[in-house]
C-alpha cells in the first residue's frame, strides 16, 4: 500500500503485531492528506503573489513584453506542486516493540530509529497555520541531538495519542521494565 494514501488509515499498532511475527516489514503509517493540502495552498499563495508582483513591476519598469517573464514563478509552482506530493508520500512512521522508525525523503532516503529508552522529551507543537488546518507535529528529543526527530502534519488527536504512548514507553524502557 502506498504510504500517505487515504486508504492507509490503520494504526501502526494494529499492523505491527502481525508483521513482526511474520518477519515482515513493520506496519507503516503515512501522514494525513491535510498536510499536503496546507503545503500546496501555501505554495500557491506565495508564488501567486510573487507572480502578480513581478508582473506589475516588470510592466511598469521594463514594458509589457518583459512582463511575460512573470510567468516563470507559475512554472515553479507546477514543479513544486508535484514535488510536494512526492515528498508527502515519502513520509511515514512505524511503532515497533523497542523503537520508533521515521522514514522520509524521495531522492535521499532517510530513516531514523529512535529507541524508546533514549527519549527524553516528546512534544506536540502546532503553529497558527497548522492549527488553522487542524494539524500538529510530534517532536522527539533524545540525548544525542542527531537523533532528534519530528513527525509533521498529524491530526491533533493522533499527535496526542502518539505523545502519550511514546512517553509511556520511554518511561518504561528507561526504568528498565
Amino acid at each position: 500500500m502506498e504510504t500517505g494514501s487515504p486508504g492507509n488509515t490503520g494504526t501502526a499498532g494494529d499492523e505491527q503485531a502481525g508483521a513482526e511475527h511474520a518477519g515482515a516489514e513493520p506496519g507503516w503509517t503515512g501522514l494525513p492528506p491535510g498536510l499536503l493540502r496546507m503545503r500546496r495552498l501555501l505554495l500557491v499563495v506565495w508564488l501567486g503573489l510573487l507572480t502578480i508582483g513581478l508582473a506589475v513591476l516588470l510592466n511598469l519598469f521594463a514594458g509589457p513584453a518583459w512582463a511575460a517573464f512573470a510567468l516563470l514563478p507559475l512554472a515553479l509552482m507546477a514543479w513544486g506542486w508535484v514535488m510536494l506530493g512526492r515528498n508527502w508520500r515519502s513520509w511515514r512512521y512505524a511503532e515497533r516493540a523497542d523503537d520508533l522508525l521515521i522514514s522520509r525523503g524521495v531522492l535521499w532516503r532517510e530513516e531514523t530509529v529512535v529507541p524508546y529508552g533514549r527519549m527524553q522529551l516528546v512534544e506536540v507543537t502546532s503553529g497558527p497555520v497548522e492549527r488553522h488546518f487542524g494539524l500538529a507535529s510530534v517532536q522527539l528529543h533524545t540525548a544525542a541531538a542527531a537523533t532528534d526527530a519530528t513527525i509533521p502534519g498529524l491530526d491533533p488527536a493522533e499527535a496526542e495519542r502518539l505523545r502519550d504512548r511514546l512517553t509511556e514507553l520511554g518511561e518504561a524502557r528507561s526504568a528498565g521494565l
